[in-house]
Formats: C-alpha cells, structure tokens, sequence
C-alpha cells in the first residue's frame, strides 16, 4: 500500500524537523482553510484559498480584490517560504541565542523554498527579534513573516525602495527582517491583523511582489514604524476579503485566482518549487498509544481493578432496573481445590452469555455459587488434620467431636472458596463476587432442609436399601475415596444357573431345554444374595453339548451351557470338558425372555426366578460372558436390578433387596441355611461363608469347576484390611409413587423435559433417556458433612415424621428451619437435639430415632434454585438458563430438575446449555502422569486470561474441546490479527471529530457497502448470542476483520486516508464508516474479549469514566441494510481478486514492487460484472496508478483465476512520474510548478495542510 515513508515514515517526527514550511500559515488562514472545504467561495470570507496562488499570470488581471489576493499570496508564501523552522532546515539558526529562539518560531511561521537567503537572514537575527513584538501594525503578520529566510531575495526582487529598506533591515538585523516581512503582508491592507503578513509571504515569491506593488509605501512604514496605523488600516479593509473563494478540492493544479491584485508595478516573479521536504509530517498518518503488543498479563490486572474501583457490577445492576431479566443460574463449582481447565472453560461462557444479554438490553445478574459439603472436603479435612498426623479419625457418635470436625469442614471450604474466587475474577468474570451463594449459608442449610422434608410431607421420601462398600473391622462404611487395592487370591467358581424355562416371546423356546447359563465368581460367599444374571447383547453366545468328560467330573456328558463364544475354551479346560460341540447360536432375544432357577434351590428356600437382564458393565475379559448379579453387593448389581424395575413388575418377581450381611460379617436370616457363617471377621480374615457356600453347590450339582485366582481387591486405607459390599438401609425419593395430582415423580420430570430447551438439541434425549430409567433417588450419605436428613423414625412403628398426616408436621419443620437458619445444621448433631426439636409434639421423644444420615450433596445443588433464585430479589425463578458439562445430565441438571417436580410441579429453569470436556490437543484425557495438563493459571500467566477467552468463544463447545501449546499459539495469533485491525482503526480516527461526520447519502459507494457488511454482521451477531453460538460468532468477526477490512476496505482506502486533502469528501466518510465500525466492533466483542475491548475503548475515550462493558450493541439503521449493494459489491470483489492475482505473479518474478508501478488492462466478458464496475475507479479498488476496463474476453495468454473466468488481465506498467509524497505513478506529477514532484491531489493535500499548520501556529 502506499505507506508515503521513503520521504520520513515517522509519523512522529517533530514539525521543526520535518516540515520547514508548516507553521507560516496564519491562524485566520488555517481557519478559512478548514471552513472551505469544498464549500462555496462565499463561506471563505478569510480567503483561505489564495494561499494556492497558483500563478502570477492571474494576479495584475485581477485588481479590484487586491486584498484577497493578498490572502492568496500570504498563504503560499507561509507554506513555501518558511524554511527556517525551529530546530530546523536551518543549521545557522541553531548558532542563535536567546533572541534566536523567538526567530525560530516566527520563522517556522513563515517558511520559504528559499533556503538560502533565510540561512543569511536566521543568522543575523539577534535581540531585535523582540522589537517584533511592539508593531502594533501586524504583530502576528511581522512576527511570522521575520521567519521567511527569502526575505532578503524576494526584497531585491521586487526592485522597491521598500524592499530594499526591508533587505537592509534584514541584514542588519532580526527586528528588520521582520519588517520586510511586514511590508510582504502590507500589501493586504484590508486583511485582518492576525496573519496577513505570512500568508503573502508565504505564498511565494510572486505573490509577495504583487502585495508590494499594491501598497509598497504603507508596507514600509508598517514595517518601519510599526505603528498601529496598519492595525486600523487592516480592519478596514478586511470585508472587501470575503469577495474570492478558491475553488474546491478537485481543481488541484490550476486554480484560478477570483481575485483582483492591485496594479502590477512590476512582473510577477515566478513560483517557488518545493522539492526537499519531508512530505510524510504532511500525511494523515495513524496515530495511537494502543500497542500492538498486547502485555495482558500485565495490563489485565490494571482493568480489573479499574472495574473493581469504579464499580462496575454495582453500575451494570444500576443499569438493569428497569430492564427484563435474564438469569443464568450457577451451577456450584465444589469447593476443595484450584481451578482446572474445564472451570475455566465453564465460567467464560457463562460471562460471555451474560455480558452479551447485558448488552443486548436485558438484567442479566450473574451470582457465582460453591458446593460446599459432601465426602471430598471430609476427605481432605481427615488427611490433613488427622491422617498425616498420625491421628484417629474423630467418634462422629459423640455429638462435640461431630461438631468440632464439621466446623473443621466449613473452615477448610471457606478457605478454598476464597482461592478459586480470586481465580474465577482473574479470568474476567463479571458478578457479584462480594454475595456469592453457598450450600453451607446458614440460610441455604436451612431451605435444604425445608425441601427436603416437603418430600417427607409429599409421600415420596422412604427408607430402603442400597449396597456400599463396608469395613467390618470399623463398622463403618466407606467412600471410593477411602479404599485402595492390594493383590489377595481368592476362590474363583463356575456355577451353572438351571434355565427353568423361556416365555412365549422367546425366538426358540425348545432349544435352551436343559441348558444351564453358566456364571463366574470370585465372592462365592454373595451366591446367597443372588437375585439375576446379567448378560451383554453385544456380546456372542453359543449353546455347547458336553460329549466327552472324566466320569468323576462335575461336568457330566450330555449337559448343555450357554457361554460366551470368546470364553468357551477357557471354561472348557477348567471344567476338565474333554469335549463337546456347538449346538448352536444363542441371541441376546433369547437371553432376555430365558428366566432361570437359583442354583441353590430347594424345596425350602430359594425358590424364585431368577432373570437374565442385559448390562453395560458385563464384558468377555474374563469369566463366562455371564455377571452372577447379587444387588445387596455391588454397585452394579444393584444399579442393573433397580434399573430392571419394570422389567421385574411385569415378570412378578420380588424386587427386595435382601440383607443377607450383617454390620459384623455375619449372615443373616436373608441367607437360608447360611445364617450365622460369617464372611469376615474383626480382624479383617475371610471366614467360613465362602466354604460353605461352595460345598453347598457341591451338594446341588450346580458347581462346574473351582480354582484359585489372584486379583486385586478393595481395603480400608486405615485398617488395611479387606471391606465387602453389603446392603444397608438408605433414604430415597420414589420415582413412580403417584403423589399430589396423581401423577409420578417421573412423569412430572418427563413432561418438564418436553417444555425444556436443550442446547446443543442432543442434550434432551439423553436426559430423557436417563430419566426414564432411572432407579428410586438415593439421597443419603452415611458422613458427617452435610445437611442431614431431618426426619424422625418411630423405633417400633417405623413411622416417619414430619409427614402429611402427622399434625405437628408444620410446627416441627419450623422448628428445625429456624434453628438451621440461626445455628447452621450443626444443631441437628448437637446433644439434646431430638428433644429440641420433638417436645410438645410427640408422646414420647425417646420412642423416636433421630436420623444421622446426611444428605446427598447433589440434593444440595438440586435445591439451590429454592434458596438463591427464590429468595434474592436481584434474580427471578425459574431461571433462563442452566449451564454445566454434559456430565450433568446425571448430576445437576437432573437433580434441579427432580427437585424442583417433586415441590413445585415444575423445572427451575427454562434452557439448559452442555458442553463438553476439554482434552489436550491430541483428544487424550489429562492427566499429571502422562504430563499434558494445561493449567489455566500457566496460561494467563504466560498468554493472559483474553486468551483463554478467546480459546473458549474459537472452539465448538458442544462437543470434547482440545488445548495444547499449539492451540494455545494459533489463538495468540488470532488475538493479534484482531488486536492489529483495532489499532489500525485507532490510529486512524486520531484524525477523526465529529465536524469531519459525512451522511449517508453522501457517502462513496464503498463506504455504503461497508455500513451494509455492519447491519448484515449485526443480525448474525444478535441471533448467535441469543443461541450461544458463540464459534460462529466470533468466526464471523475474525473474518470480517481480517478479511473484509485489513485485506479489503482498509487495504483501500489507506491511500485516502493519508494522502487526500484534510477537506476529501472520500477521506472524511472513510473516516465516518471507520468510527461507526469502532462502535460496532468493540461493543460485539467486548462480552468475548472483555479486557482488549475496555483497554480499545479506554485508548480512544481515556477520560471516559464508564466502560465498554456499560454500552449496548449500537443500533444499526435500517438504511444501513442494503442487499443489492452487498451483491453487487460482491462481484467488484471477484474482479479485484482477479487483478490482484495477476498483480502477485508480477511481483513475484519480481518485475514490479510495488502495485503502484501497474496500469492493468482488465477486460471482463461478463455484462453482469462489467455493470459492478460501472461509476467505481477500479485504479482505487485495485490499488494501481492506473487501470482500463475492457469489454471483451481478453487476450488468450491473459492472467485468469478459476473461480472468475470472465476477468482477463494483461499487465501494464503505470505511465509517468513517480509521486514523492503517495508514491503513485501519473502523467500530471509535476503539472503544479510549486510542487513539482507531487501529484494534483497531493499538492492540493500540501497546501492544506500547510495553511491549517499555520492556524495551529
């Protein structure tokens, strides 16, 4: 582009330095340069265009407006003349004192071409320069006139006795310098004071003979005397001025002067040329204090305690009063550790979302919440208060130690809480910080609790059973958390499961007669607690006849087993089958209608069908293909036989759960002729349970073959001894109970779904599916940390209070509530709790049994809508918007959704957004052993916290993300291409005020295009925030930044904005469309890029006491959406590619350097893209000096692109002269005799921009 740097690149180089001929101008000048833009010659009362003074011919014809040719005069003779500039073209200025110093600034008012006579002039000036001052005359005129170093010549020039006086004055001394100066400028009687006199100096030389000529006598005296006689002279002739208006910007070479200069008394002396100067000072160059290096590390905390002291959340809360809400509802992040990526991820799409609604006009407060209770805090708690201590774990039976250890807890959370929310503000996040919700607020335990028993009241909350991992030897259950694996041997069985028969459906009923489905166990002692065998329907399976077996084996000839095809070999050789043959295949169809015998049945006991139900977890690395499936002791047992409810009911099988274990090991009655064996004993050995199991078997034939295998096996990390999984009794809320309307929990879920918005659609069927199978809700959890489960059990009844019949329900929920509300759920653990709560409402508070289960922390999180979106009048319930990981799907979501059902008939939320995990960027799972976790903490340090952002709004959400060094670098990357398109846009509207503002209908095509590309961009950004489709989104940006702007408009109009006239109409509406594209970018990407787009907005308005982040998105006028300009533009865009494609292999062979050096011949065949063209300079859109279009498919060696067959290119080279000032190539470069290496437009750029350089001065 043309870029005008061979000149001076700088655009900071200092005016004295760069431009010597820059601050002549006179103030009045500059005004009546910026008022005349283009504008008709009766608004330039001050004559600002004689400063052109084109030629001297013009001037003795035109006598009767010798004033305004004056003007003319003054101003060229300032832009010319004035080469003797502070610090400047004149070394011999720098030999100057004091008084020197005040030369120069006159000087630098009036610079000339001349350099050698003002080098004479400069160095003579000494103290009489202050003599300048008291000329009442013209003391602006004298003072900036002393400056011109071709005083000397021009006086000699003018062949007057008061040149010459003048010339003497300047020889003699500063002071006369000036004077002659003066007398140049006397010659504008009729000018204001302010700057006549540098303006005819300025203008050149001609025109200051013609002011000689006009009033050589009073010049001489004015500059003489110095009296204030030309004062007077000047204000009376300052009307007579208005008269002549230069002509506007496009005749830039020959302007005609409209003017009358007075009688010639001698012949014009011939113009000046400027050749040597540093014509970038004169170029509109950008000018910004926005870095390209961005320093976010460094410059994000600046922002954020910008924000924090300005108060920005209290101002956006301010802000939103009147506005509709929209609540995004956090989900509870758990309190015990620092953030990891997926936080990170999680808490930048809320903020973009509520940011973007903010901005969109709605209320969108977001209040940030923890997850404060439950095992993981207990867990760490215990490792670092007790365990690493070498202590025992406290006596939860003794009410202080329980308290003491659960304040211990609050502590420890209240800690981390502090911690991750110091990490959360760091990334930018925006809420309310100093109120944040928690699941252990003293009023938050208490609505937990009062949700809770709303169940109890309903019906729907009942006591039953689940399996967990047990330590007999501490009485105690335990977590995943609390075991570890050692390697034991363990008896290992095959056990045959008679099929009894097959139901109706069953494909082949005949063929599975006298067959056995055959288990393996490591546990034999669970076969008493046996209740179905699961099976895997991917899995195959073949039906194989025994035909060959030792006589004394327990596999007999003839017997048939079903097995899993891949396994059958295995059990083959340890059931000593010598062998057999594959009847046939057994389909997965079949498997689920077969219904088999236990295999200890008896006349007596065990004596119910046991069903073959299909699972996930069963998997042919070992064993049979078949789970033996004991629901009171293991956690997929049970989940398989509660999920099978239906299947179960519709079959008439029993769906107890027995309780064949004891707390001790022993069995119980549960286990018919078993009771009293025990499993394992107090000092963590096997008993004799698994023995007499086996020999049971025996004695039923339904043992196939036994061994021993070694494996890993779960203990207590205290006593390290081996726990066993045993059913014990637990809380839970009834899915399908009908309750209140008659409906079911689980109906009430599904018709919430149904009304639900799920983002991305695919989230809907799978929490459907989920829903729809899932088993009763366990709620309790045999810890310390938590809500409890604040109900009471009759010790002999079984009864349970508080519940609907009861008539002191009401009473004893309150009870407990204000009690949580005041002391927290500690005082439910604290001595005398039961009869606090149960006197005055029981008979006899002894007969009842106050539960010590807490609650399941999921029910927490589920109730949070209850204490934080019902209670906090800055929020509404139900919420807009539920946002989490698609694990939630099981977690938060569901148990938001069950809860808010199960008490208000309805879903707390009206959307629900997922996204997916985060992986490193070869879609592994991070982990610290294989060392590919990424820490958002790294990465602000290294990148900043914007780039994280940017990550999060790049990437596809609803799928698995990825982030790694290179993902991380291709973002940064990103991150400069916008942040560079920013500064472009900064620098430039330095220039910009809102006088230069061009309407709409005024504007060049191209500017209209551009304002069309915003309403367009501002539809698609509104609908992708309102769908959170924030990749499109932000794509959409990039690309219109990089593309659109830095490679297209931008790329074009670089050229006008520096080079054309300060006045250019092209110039002034670029600079409008970019101030209105500023707007528009910086308030759509601040909810993504919150701090660059604060730190943009800042750089432009830095006494602005507001934010970004406190706008709206800008109104885009309808105006503004114009199709047919997008389509048509569309194909100036395809012949521009083709151009410049052809322009690229010139460049490349290297037989141009500059796309300036072209003149290309495009012909175009097509009408359709030929008409685009029609009324454009291609030379402008193609950036060349020159271009011809040509109808016609060109020659058949022309440069052609693919995609555009219809544009043909022949290069040509460009014809003319070099522009020194933009670099363009043109025939008329040298047609202005005062800028001889200058184009028109350029030279016409200069002369304004001198004349408002000497209105600034």
């Amino acid at each position: 582009m043309v870029t005008k740097s061979r000149s001076g690149k700088s655009a900071s180089k200092s005016k004295a330095a760069v431009s010597p001929a820059r601050k002549t101008k006179s103030k009045t000048a500059g005004k009546t340069l910026s008022t005349a833009k283009k504008k008709p010659a009766s608004k330039t009362k001050t004559a600002a265009a004689p400063k052109r003074k084109p030629v001297a011919k013009k001037a003795p014809a035109k006598k009767a407006a010798p004033k305004k040719a004056v003007k003319k005069t003054t101003k060229k003779t300032v832009a010319k003349k004035s080469t003797a500039k502070k610090a400047g073209t004149n070394k011999r200025t720098s030999r100057k004192t004091a008084p020197k110093k005040a030369v120069t600034k006159k000087v630098s008012a009036t610079r000339t071409v001349k350099k050698t006579a003002p080098k004479k002039s400069a160095a003579k000036k000494t103290a009489p320069k202050k003599t300048v001052a008291p000329k009442a005359a013209c003391k602006t005129n004298a003072k900036k006139a002393v400056a011109k170093k071709t005083v000397t010549k021009r006086a000699s020039a003018k062949k007057t006795s008061a040149t010459r006086a003048v010339g003497k004055r300047a020889a003699a001394t500063k002071t006369t310098t000036k004077k002659t100066i003066a007398k140049n400028t006397a010659v504008r009687e009729a000018a204001p004071k302010k700057a006549p006199a540098k303006k005819s100096k300025k203008k050149s030389v001609t025109k200051a003979r013609v002011t000689a000529k006009t009033a050589a006598a009073p010049k001489k005296k004015i500059s003489a005397t110095k009296t204030t006689t030309t004062k007077a002279t000047n204000k009376k002739t300052a009307a007579p001025r208005k008269a002549a208006e230069p002509k506007t910007i496009a005749n830039k070479t020959e302007m005609k002067d409209t003017t009358m200069p007075p009688a010639p008394e001698a012949a014009p002396e011939p113009v000046q040329p400027q050749t040597e100067r540093d014509w970038s000072e004169t170029l509109f160059l950008p000018k910004t204090e926005f870095p390209m290096k961005a320093g976010l590390p460094q410059r994000e905390p600046e922002l954020l305690q910008r924000w924090a002291e300005m108060g920005l959340y209290e101002r956006l809360r301010e802000k939103g009063q009147t506005q509709e809400k929209f609540v995004l509802h956090d989900g509870p992040p758990y309190a015990n550790g620092h953030l990891h990526i997926g936080h990170a991820l999680n808490k930048i799409l809320k903020d973009v979302i509520c940011r973007s609604q903010g901005m969109m006009g709605k209320d969108a407060n977001y209040v940030p919440g923890w997850d404060c209770h439950g095992l993981p805090i207990e867990w760490k708690v215990e490792e670092e208060k007790y365990r690493s201590k070498g202590k025992a774990k406290p006596d939860f039976t003794d009410a202080e130690a329980i308290v003491a250890f659960r304040r211990e807890c609050r502590a420890y959370a209240e800690h981390w809480l502090d911690v991750q929310r110091d990490e959360f503000k760091r990334l930018g996040i925006e809420g309310d910080w100093d109120d944040p919700y928690t699941t252990m607020n003293y009023k938050a335990e208490s609505t937990i609790a009062r949700e809770l028993m709303k169940f109890a009241m309903n019906g729907l909350l009942y006591r039953g059973s689940k399996p967990v991992m047990w330590s007999v030897v501490e009485r105690t259950a335990l977590a995943e958390a609390e075991v570890e694996y050692q390697e034991i041997e363990s008896p290992a069985i095959y056990v045959k499961f008679p099929v009894m028969f097959a139901t109706d459906d069953n494909p082949d009923p005949g063929s599975l007669q006298h067959a056995s489905v055959v288990i393996w166990t490591t546990t034999p002692w669970t076969i008493p607690g046996n209740r179905a065998v699961s099976y895997s329907p991917s899995i195959s399976y073949g039906l194989y006849e025994i035909t060959q077996a030792p006589e004394d084996n327990w596999a007999k000839v003839g017997e048939r087993l079903i097995l899993a095809d891949a396994l059958a070999e295995t059990v083959k050789n340890a059931a000593r089958i010598e062998g057999w043959n594959r009847v046939g295949d057994v389909t997965a169809a079949m498997l689920g209608q077969v219904m088999c015998a236990h295999p200890l049945r008896d006349e007596a006991a065990y004596r119910f069908k046991v069903p073959l139900l299909a699972g996930d977890h069963v998997t042919e690395d070992a064993g049979t293909g078949f789970v033996h499936t004991a629901p009171g002791h293991g956690a997929d047992d049970y989940n398989i036989w509660v999920e099978s409810e239906g299947l179960l009911r519709d079959r008439g099988i029993d769906k107890t759960i027995p309780f064949t274990v004891d707390e001790a090991g022993f069995f119980t009655k549960d286990a018919p002729r078993f009771e009293g064996k025990r499993v394992v004993d107090d000092k963590g050995k096997f008993g004799d349970a698994n023995e007499t199991v086996i020999r049971a078997l025996m004695e039923a034939k339904a043992l196939l073959a036994r061994a021993r295998y070694k494996h890993d096996y779960p203990h207590s990390w205290r006593s390290k001894k081996p726990i066993i999984f045993r059913a014990t009794p637990q809380w839970f809320i009834a899915m399908d109970e009908a309750f209140e309307s008659g409906e079911s929990l689980r109906a009430r879920a599904m018709d919430a779904i149904e009304v639900t918005r799920f983002v991305p659609p695919q989230g809907e069927k799978r929490i459907k599916g989920m829903v729809e199978t899932r088993p009763d809700w366990v709620v309790s959890r045999q810890r310390a940390w938590g809500v409890p489960i604040t109900v009471f059990v009759h010790k002999e009844t079984g009864e349970v209070i508080p519940r609907r019949d009861f008539n002191a329900s009401g009473e004893l929920i309150d009870r407990i509530a204000v009690a949580f509300e005041q002391e927290g759920a500690d005082a439910w653990f604290v001595e005398g709790a039961k009869e606090r709560f149960l006197d005055g409402l029981v008979d006899d508070p002894n007969a009842w049994e106050k539960v010590g289960d807490i609650l399941d922390v999921w029910f927490d999180s589920g109730s949070t809508h209850a204490f934080v979106l019902e209670q906090r009048p800055d929020l509404k319930w139900p919420a807009s918007l539920y946002l989490e990981g698609s694990d939630q799907h099981r977690g938060w979501f569901q148990s938001s959704l069950l809860e808010g059902c199960g008490t208000r008939g309805r879903a707390p939320f009206d959307e629900v957004l997922t996204h997916g995990f985060v992986n490193d960027e070869d879609g592994r799972k991070m982990s610290k052993s294989l060392g590919n976790v990424v820490s958002p903490q790294d990465v602000i340090r290294q990148s900043g916290a914007e780039i994280l952002r940017l990550w999060a709004m790049s990437s596809d959400y609803a799928d698995d993300l990825r982030i790694g060094p290179d993902i991380i670098k291709a973002n940064v990357d990103s991150y400069r291409r916008l942040r560079n398109t920013l500064r472009f846009l900064l620098g430039n509207l330095a220039h910009y005020r809102d006088d230069l503002t061009v309407a709409y209908d005024d504007m060049p095509e191209l500017e209209r295009y551009m304002l069309a590309r915003i309403a367009e961009l501002d539809a698609l950004v509104r609908e992708g925030y309102i769908v959170y489709d924030f990749k499109r989104v932000f794509h959409a940006l990039l690309n219109f930044c990089v593309n659109d702007l830095s490679a297209f408009y931008l790329d074009i109009r670089k050229d006008a904005l520096y080079c054309d006239p300060h006045d250019s109409l092209t110039r002034r509406a670029a600079l409008t469309v970019m101030d209105r594209l500023f707007a528009a970018l910086t308030a759509w990407l601040a909810p993504m890029l919150c701090f660059t787009m604060e730190e943009a907005w800042l750089s432009r308005f830095p006494d602005d006491k507001g934010s970004i982040h406190l706008r709206d998105f800008p109104a885009v006028p309808d105006e503004w959406d114009d199709a047919s300009l997008h389509q048509k533009w569309q194909k100036v865009r395809q012949v521009r590619r083709a151009v410049t494609g052809a322009l690229e292999v010139e460049r490349r062979e290297r037989r141009i350097g500059s796309s300036l050096e072209a003149a290309p011949i495009v012909y175009i065949s097509d009408d359709t893209l030929r008409g685009a063209l029609e009324g454009l300079d291609l030379a402008e859109i193609v950036i060349t000096s020159a271009a011809r279009l040509v109808a016609g498919e060109g020659p058949a060696d022309a440069f052609r692109l693919e995609d555009v067959p219809a544009v043909a290119v022949v290069f040509a080279r460009a014809e003319g002269k070099k522009c020194a000032r933009s670099w363009k190539i043109l025939p008329a470069v040298g047609s202005d005799p005062e800028f001889p290496t200058l184009s028109p437009r350029d030279a016409e750029a200069v002369r304004q921009y001198d004349r408002r350089s000497g209105q600034a001065g």
